[in-house]
C-alpha cells in the first residue's frame, strides 16, 4: 500500500474507544497519507506500505495532537496591572468599578488593529504549539459590539492560516455587557441576537456560538435568547456555566444540547444528570480555577459517577487565566482536581475533541482522522501530566507534516 509517511518503532496512545483506556500500543505504526491516517496500530499487524518517507521513532511515544478546546487568546492589551492591584488586596468588583476588568480588555481590544491583534495572539499560540497543540478553540467576547467582535474572529480565521495548526472559532458576544448599554441586559442581548450573530454567521466566522450566564454577567432566560437565535442559523452551542453560582446553566445547555458545559465549580447533580442525557462535554479550567485561588471544585465524583465526559483546556486569557502551556494545565488538573493522568490525557485529545463536535476528524490515532501526531521523548505518558515547566515534545505533527 503507497503512504505519504510512515513513523514506525513507536510506543502509542491512541485515546480510541476500541481500545481500553488511554489504548496502549508498545510496538506501533502510524501511517498517513494526504494527510490523513491511514493505519496506526501494532506494527505486527499494518500492512506493506510503500512510504515516501519513513520515520524511526526509536521508542519513543506518539499521541494524537492535543486539543485546547476554549480559550481567549485574541484580545488586546494585558491586564498585569490588575493582577498587582488584586495581590494589594484590591476585589474584583473593585477593579471592574474602577474601569478593570474585561471592560479594560474590550477598550483595548477595539483600539487595536487586525494586524496588532494577530502579531499579539500569534505569539501566544505559538507557545501552546510548543506544547503539542494542533487544534485550538478561540472565543471573540472582548468586542462587544458588531465591528470589534468580527474584527476579533477574522484575527482567529488568520491565525488558523499562517499558523499550522487547526483553529475552531466561538462567538461570544455575550459575555459582559460594555460600557455603552448603560447597564440595560435585555436590549444588548436583543443586540447580540439581531445584529452580531445574524451577522456574524451569514460572513461564516463562527463555528459555535458561547455565553457567560452567570449573575455578573447574564441570566439563563438572557443566555436562552441567545441560544435560540444560534439554533436559527444552524450553530452550535456552549456555555461557560456555574463559575461562581448555581443557576442552572449546565442544565441549560443540556436543554440546548450543547456541545459543552464550562467550568462548573457550583454544578449540582442535576445539571450534572441532565448533560449526561445530552452527551454535552465537562470542560475543566484549572488555570481560572489557580489564578482567581477558588476554593470550590467543580464535582469531579458527580462527573464520573454519571459518565460525563471531562475536557482540560487552557482557557487562555488576560484576565482570569493568563496560561499558555496546556501541559501545566494538566499539571493543575491532576493537582487540583485529582484527575487522573488517563482522565487528564483523554481531556485534552479525545474528549476536547468532542467538545468541538471535531470528534469525527480529530482527538484520536485512528484511520480516516487527520494525521495530527504529537511526538514525545518520555518513558511514560504520565510523564506528560506530572512535569511542570518543561516541555519534552520531539516534534509535532498536523495534517501529515
Amino acid at each position: 500500500m503507497k503512504c505519504d509517511r510512515v513513523w514506525r518503532g513507536a510506543r502509542l496512545a491512541t485515546m480510541a474507544a476500541a481500545q481500553p483506556g488511554t489504548g496502549i500500543v508498545e510496538d506501533g505504526l502510524v501511517a498517513a497519507s494526504q494527510g490523513r491516517i491511514v493505519y496506526a496500530g501494532e506494527a505486527a499487524d499494518a500492512p506493506r506500505f510503500e512510504a515516501n518517507e519513513t520515520i524511526e521513532c526509536e521508542g519513543r511515544w506518539i499521541t494524537p495532537g492535543l486539543v485546547d478546546c476554549h480559550t481567549h487568546i485574541v484580545y488586546g492589551g494585558n491586564r498585569a496591572h490588575e493582577f498587582e492591584l488584586r495581590l494589594a488586596g484590591a476585589t474584583y468588583d473593585e477593579i471592574a468599578r474602577a474601569g478593570g476588568g474585561i471592560v479594560s480588555t474590550m477598550r483595548a481590544t477595539r483600539a487595536a488593529s487586525e494586524d496588532a491583534l494577530l502579531d499579539g495572539a500569534k505569539k501566544r499560540v505559538e507557545t501552546l504549539m510548543r506544547d503539542g497543540v494542533t487544534t485550538l478553540e478561540i472565543k471573540s467576547g472582548y468586542g462587544l459590539d458588531l465591528d470589534s467582535e468580527m474584527k476579533s474572529l477574522r484575527v482567529a480565521r488568520r491565525l488558523g492560516e499562517v499558523l499550522p495548526l487547526s483553529v475552531v472559532t466561538t462567538f461570544l458576544g455575550a459575555h459582559a455587557l460594555p460600557p455603552e448599554a448603560n447597564g440595560d441586559k435585555d436590549a444588548y442581548i436583543a443586540e447580540v441576537c439581531e445584529r452580531q450573530l445574524p451577522a456574524v454567521a451569514q460572513a461564516g466566522l463562527a463555528d459555535a456560538v458561547d455565553a457567560f450566564c452567570e449573575s455578573i454577567a447574564f441570566s439563563p432566560e438572557q443566555t436562552a435568547r441567545v441560544f435560540e437565535a444560534a439554533r436559527r442559523f444552524g450553530l452550535p452551542v456552549k456555555l461557560h456555566a456555574e463559575q461562581l453560582s448555581t443557576l442552572g446553566g449546565a442544565a441549560l445547555a443540556a436543554r440546548f444540547g450543547a456541545l459543552s458545559a464550562d467550568h462548573l465549580e457550583h454544578a449540582d447533580e442535576a445539571g450534572i444528570r441532565a448533560m449526561a442525557e445530552a452527551g454535552t462535554v465537562a470542560v475543566l479550567l484549572p488555570g481560572a480555577f489557580y489564578f482567581l485561588r477558588e476554593t470550590q471544585k467543580p464535582p469531579v465524583d458527580l462527573l464520573r459517577r454519571h459518565g460525563v465526559p471531562i475536557a482540560i483546556s487552557s482557557d487562555s486569557n488576560p484576565g482570569t487565566s493568563p496560561l499558555t502551556s496546556l501541559l501545566l494545565t494538566l499539571n493543575m488538573a491532576a493537582t487540583f482536581f485529582r484527575l487522573t493522568v488517563e482522565e487528564c490525557l483523554l481531556g485534552v485529545t479525545r474528549h476536547a475533541a468532542r467538545a468541538l463536535g471535531r470528534l469525527d476528524r480529530i482527538g484520536t490515532l485512528e484511520a480516516g482522522k487527520s494525521c495530527d501526531l504529537a511526538i514525545w521523548d518520555i518513558e511514560r505518558p504520565a510523564e506528560l501530566v506530572y512535569r511542570i515547566g518543561f516541555t519534552p515534545l520531539r516534534q509535532r505533527v498536523w495534517r501529515g507534516r
